[in-house]
C-alpha cells in the first residue's frame, strides 16, 4: 500500500516536468487511475492518496468493483464498450471515452437519462487490434454525434503504438493533436472540445508533450498485472 501512494507521487512529479514543457502545471493535468484487475481496496487507497478519477476498462468489473468504491470520484468507461452493455454503463460511469462509431453514439442516446460526457476514440496507431474510428473519419464522427442532445462531447482519446521508443508513438499523438484542434475551431452545438485523453503507464509523458490534457494510467500505479 506504501509503494501506491510513492508511485502516484512519482507520476505527479513527472507529469509536472513534462507539463512544464508546455507552459502548464500539474494541476491541467488530469490523472485517470485504470483499476482493471485490482481491487477495491486499492483503488480506495489510490483515492485517500488524491487520485479524484478512475478507469474501467470492462463493464462487468465496474458492476462488482464500483459499490464498493469510498469517497468521490469520477469513473470513466475507457474500454471498448458492447452496445449490448451500453444499459448498464451509462448508469455506472460519469464519462465513456470510447465512441468509435455512430451506432454506439445511437444507442447511448437511446440508454442514459442523463447528458452524458463522451470522448471519441480515434485509432492514430492503424493497428487492426486496436478500437477507434479511422483518423479521416474523426470530425465527420465528431459532427455526427454533436446530434444527439443526451451526448456531450469534451474531446478525443487515443491509444498509441505500443513502444518504448519516445518517437515512435509521438506521431499518434501529434495526429490525435491536430485532431483536437480542428475540432476545437469548429464551435459545435453539443460539443465542449476540452479534453484531450493521451497517454499510459509507458508513454504518458510523450503524450503530454504533444498536448494530452488528460491521462490513463494503471500499471505504472497500480503494479504490474496479473
Amino acid at each position: 500500500m506504501s509503494d501506491l501512494a510513492e508511485n502516484i507521487q512519482q507520476i505527479q512529479k513527472k507529469i509536472k516536468v513534462s507539463a512544464e514543457k508546455k507552459g502548464k502545471t500539474l494541476q491541467d493535468i488530469t490523472i485517470v487511475a485504470v483499476s482493471k484487475t485490482f481491487n477495491a481496496d486499492l483503488v480506495n487507497h489510490a483515492i485517500a492518496n488524491g487520485i479524484e478519477h478512475v478507469g474501467e476498462n470492462r463493464v462487468q468489473e465496474a458492476r462488482d468493483k464500483f459499490p464498493l468504491i469510498r469517497g468521490p470520484v469520477t469513473k470513466h468507461m475507457v474500454g471498448h464498450l458492447q452496445r449490448n452493455k451500453v444499459k448498464y454503463a451509462v448508469e455506472l460511469f460519469d464519462m465513456i471515452q470510447s465512441v468509435d462509431s455512430i451506432e454506439l453514439a445511437d444507442e447511448i442516446n437511446k440508454r442514459t437519462k442523463k447528458r452524458i460526457p463522451v470522448l471519441i476514440e480515434v485509432n492514430t496507431s492503424g493497428e487492426e487490434s486496436k478500437y477507434g474510428c479511422r483518423p479521416e473519419k474523426a470530425i465527420d464522427l465528431l459532427i455526427n454525434v454533436t446530434a444527439y442532445n443526451s451526448l456531450i462531447v469534451k474531446g478525443f482519446m487515443t491509444i498509441a503504438i505500443f513502444s518504448s521508443d519516445p518517437e515512435k508513438v509521438r506521431p499518434c499523438f501529434k495526429m490525435l493533436k491536430e485532431i483536437f484542434d480542428e475540432a476545437k475551431s469548429m464551435g459545435l452545438p453539443n460539443a465542449d472540445i476540452t479534453t484531450l485523453s493521451m497517454g499510459m503507464s509507458s508513454d504518458f509523458e510523450v503524450a503530454i508533450e504533444e498536448g494530452a490534457n488528460m491521462v490513463r494510467i494503471g500499471t505504472a500505479i497500480f503494479g504490474e498485472r496479473t
